[in-house]
């Protein structure tokens, strides 16, 4: 479809604001060289082209002074539902989201072009390539956060990464143990304190370059120049020797047993030292960047990454935050051309359960009651884990007692009545002052803000409601007493969990009092230096002291879901409950 569709558009919404189809409307060449932004001569041939493809009759003036007659011969729904699907079948997802906001659409109307947009997330081939060309679109409903390794602080951006750049070792959570990447061996020292690793040979960038040990050393040495949040881990490391192009020493100013997790986390991926990864984001992984926009980040399969070639040709990820929770968020849905008899499920679904969980976090940064333990542990008791399961239900799995849900299975929950809730409001001093609570514009934040507003309203306790439209930390400081969060974990559960507590980009570690803060750094201070079942204690006392102080109030854990294509295999889930997208592949034409 050419660009008649846009000019009648344009047309009907200049002349005809109720739109009548079929009712002659007096106009002037004169009026449609203003709307059309063009000479008459060219609104000439505009009005035959829209007459030839039967949009609109017209039958010009006779004589000086006279109007012509123009005539919308089809609705503007019908039009403009058209040249959306037109749209987004050719990939144009970005404009056709334009469409609905340049023009008044009903909401029924709204309703079937977010099903077309919904259609074309997923697996979809391209029509027009020899090749077999196979495209996976994902949307998400919020911005683009930090695509940085260095700077990176949210789970799906994280997941991301981990397709554009490798490790030199990665974590093998089933096991429990650490397997090859971009080293294919490594060794330690009796105590501890030194680590030299073996690289592959033959390993390219993606602009092509050969990666050598170099590349690892400024890696590391990048954390340091950009200030990155995680550079506390990695403080034990007093000297980094080159022995060759691929062989690397690190050596440590004390015995660290956890340094191995570090080297698989997503900080240490490793980068070029010869390309800026801010300005053009360049990796090792099955997946290189094709385009990098605020509205969409499309990646390509890597010909020649050094492990096996992904078999989705292309995957295109759209950010959509103007729609709301309108398009599925980061959902495979099916795209074919065929749909199923009305009734009928297309595809499938699976459910992965995520390490980590919903929870409420205060601001100590800023004043008011929300000091006082007493009135912490009366919102403890309104933000009751049980009974939001049982009234919202949703994705709602579990009580939660720790971001760990092995550890959230070991406790009883009780639902203490709403009156001991009121007892304690009154111990700690309150006298109907106003608490605000901040959460995202997200489905499960929502109902619980309202959730927790309502139940305080029965006993008397003012929750006012400050939606963020993104994670504004400035916004959050300033006006909220409360944050409705949830912590997604890496599948190394002990990394993520002391990257929680240390990360400097957090919500944790910006809310919490310097004091605070000092208490937990003290009882993780050897984390480092112990083995695995000591470290895992040491988690549950700064857990202990998160619960037993009202800091955190913990929520549920949640089952995270995604919709598939009928035709797609492969699935293994990966880095945060994701889907690994370098395993999946799509089987057509076999009945």
């Amino acid at each position: 479809m050419d660009n008649s569709s846009m000019n009648y558009l344009c047309l009907a919404a200049a002349l005809d604001p109720a739109f009548i189809v079929q009712q002659p409307i007096p106009v002037t060449i004169e009026q449609l060289t203003g709307i059309l932004c063009c000479t008459p001569r060219n609104v000439k041939f505009i009005l035959r082209k829209l007459e030839e493809q039967q949009l609109i009759t017209w039958i010009p003036g006779r004589g000086r002074g006279n109007y012509s007659q123009l005539t919308f011969l089809r609705s503007v729904d019908e039009v403009l539902e058209e040249k959306f699907q037109d749209m987004v079948h050719k990939g144009r997802i970005k404009p056709a989201i334009e469409l609905i906001s340049q023009y008044q659409v009903n909401e029924p109307l709204k309703e079937r072009l977010l099903a077309v947009l919904d259609k074309q997330m997923g697996f979809w081939s391209e029509p027009d390539s020899t090749s077999g060309q196979e495209v996976l679109r994902i949307s998400r409903n919020r911005p683009m956060e930090k695509l940085d390794p260095a700077m990176v602080y949210t789970a799906f951006e994280t997941y991301l990464l981990g397709h554009i750049c490798s490790t030199l070792i990665t974590y093998d959570a089933e096991n429990g143990s650490f397997l090859p990447g971009l080293a294919h061996t490594w060794e330690a020292n009796p105590d501890s304190t030194s680590y030299l690793f073996y690289l592959r040979k033959g390993v390219r960038f993606h602009h092509g370059r050969g990666m050598t040990s170099r590349d690892v050393k400024e890696t590391l040495q990048r954390l340091t120049d950009l200030n990155s949040p995680a550079i506390s881990h990695f403080r034990d490391i007093c000297h980094v020797e080159l022995e060759s192009d691929y062989r690397i020493r690190f050596d440590l100013v004390q015995p660290n047993t956890f340094f191995l997790h570090l080297f698989s986390s997503i900080y240490m991926s490793i980068l070029p030292y010869d390309v800026d990864f801010a300005a053009n984001p360049v990796g090792t992984g099955p997946y290189q960047v094709l385009d990098l926009n605020e509205d969409v980040l499309v990646l390509g399969a890597y010909d020649h990454y050094y492990g096996i070639r992904p078999l989705l040709d292309r995957v295109e990820i759209w950010y959509l935050p103007h729609l709301g929770s309108s398009v599925r968020q980061y959902q495979l849905t099916d795209a074919g051309h065929n749909p199923l008899p009305a009734g009928e499920e297309q595809g499938h679904s699976i459910d992965y359960p995520a390490l980590g969980c919903r929870y409420i976090l205060f601001n100590f940064r800023r004043e008011g009651l929300h000091h006082q333990q007493a009135v912490r542990q009366a919102l403890r008791i309104l933000y009751n884990q049980p009974a939001m399961i049982r009234e919202l239900g949703g994705n709602r799995i579990m009580p939660a007692d720790s971001f760990l849900p092995w550890k959230s299975n070991q406790q009883e929950f009780r639902e203490p009545s709403l009156e001991e809730a009121r007892a304690l409001l009154q111990a700690g001093g309150y006298g109907g002052e106003v608490l605000t609570i901040a959460y995202r514009s997200r489905k499960e934040d929502q109902e619980e803000a309202l959730w927790l507003q309502e139940r305080g309203g029965r006993i008397g306790l003012k929750l006012q409601l400050h939606p963020l439209t993104e994670y504004d930390l400035a916004d959050i400081m300033g006006y909220a007493d409360l944050l409705i969060a949830e912590e997604v974990l890496e599948d190394d559960w002990q990394w993520g969990m002391i990257n929680y507590f240390r990360n400097e980009s957090n919500y944790l570690h910006d809310l919490l009092l310097d004091r605070q803060k000092l208490v937990l750094q003290r009882v993780l201070e050897h984390f480092s230096r112990l083995p695995a079942e000591k470290r895992a204690e040491l988690l549950d006392l700064a857990e202990d002291q998160l619960r037993d102080n009202c800091w955190v109030l913990y929520g549920c854990h949640m089952n995270k879901k995604a919709q598939l294509s009928q035709n797609l295999f492969g699935l293994q889930t990966g880095s945060f409950g994701f889907l690994d997208i370098s395993k999946l592949w799509v089987k057509s034409g076999f009945q």
